[in-house]
C-alpha cells in the first residue's frame, strides 16, 4: 500500500498574528513552523510543505526531509495554496492525503496515525475532540479533482460540505487537533 503524504499549508500571511507568525519562537527555541513540521516527519515519510515564491525556508527554521512547494497565488487565499499542492501530488498512487496546517505543532502523534489507520479513496477523515472537528483532514484520491479547484481563502470547506457521506470522524483526546496560532498569546497558552 503507497505511504499517505503529507500536505502542510503554510503560504499564508497571517495578519491577524501582526508578524510572521511561521517564525514565532516556540518556549524551546523551534520556530512555530518547524515544530509543526517536526510533528509532521515523525508520521508520514512523504512530507510536502506548500510555501509563497519569495520564502526563505533557512530563515523559517525548517528542518531537513521535507519538499517545498512554491504557490504563486498564495495571496489569494487558502484555497489556492491547497490546490497548488494537491496539483504538484497529483501522480502520487497515495489512496489519501493529509492536510495539516502549518501553525498547529500541538497534534499529539497518536493522533495522526489513528486518522492514517482510517485513511480511504473515498473517505474524507478528521479528528473530533470534544464534539467538535480539528485537523487535520485526510481527503482520499477521488476527492483530489475537486481540491485541484478550489480558490479563494475557504479552503476545503466546500468539498467538505459536499461530500458528508463520506466523512469518517475519529475521536481523539488530544486537544492540539483544535489548537492553532492566531495570535501571539496562543503562543504561551
Amino acid at each position: 500500500m503507497p505511504s499517505i503524504p503529507a500536505l502542510i499549508l503554510a503560504a499564508g500571511f497571517g495578519s491577524r498574528f501582526g508578524s510572521d507568525k511561521r517564525r514565532a519562537t516556540l518556549a524551546d527555541g523551534r520556530t512555530l513552523l518547524a515544530a509543526s513540521l517536526e510533528g509532521a516527519l515523525r508520521v508520514f515519510d512523504d512530507v510536502h510543505l506548500v510555501l509563497r515564491p519569495e520564502d526563505d525556508p533557512t530563515a523559517l527554521g525548517l528542518p531537513g526531509g521535507c519538499r517545498i512547494i512554491l504557490c504563486e497565488d498564495a495571496g489569494q487565499g487558502m484555497g489556492h495554496s491547497l490546490a497548488a499542492g494537491v496539483r504538484a501530488l497529483s501522480t502520487d498512487p497515495a489512496e489519501a492525503i493529509a492536510v495539516l496546517l502549518g501553525d498547529m505543532p500541538w497534534i499529539a502523534e497518536s493522533s495522526l496515525r489513528a486518522l492514517v489507520a482510517k485513511a480511504a479513496t473515498g473517505r474524507i477523515v478528521f479528528p473530533v475532540h470534544q464534539g467538535e472537528r480539528g485537523h487535520p483532514v485526510l481527503f482520499g484520491h477521488a476527492f483530489w479533482p475537486e481540491l485541484q479547484g478550489l480558490t479563494g481563502d475557504e479552503g476545503a470547506r466546500r468539498v467538505l460540505r459536499a461530500h458528508a457521506s463520506a466523512w469518517v470522524a475519529v475521536d481523539v483526546d488530544d486537544p492540539g487537533v483544535l489548537r492553532d496560532v492566531d495570535a501571539p498569546e496562543a503562543l504561551d497558552s
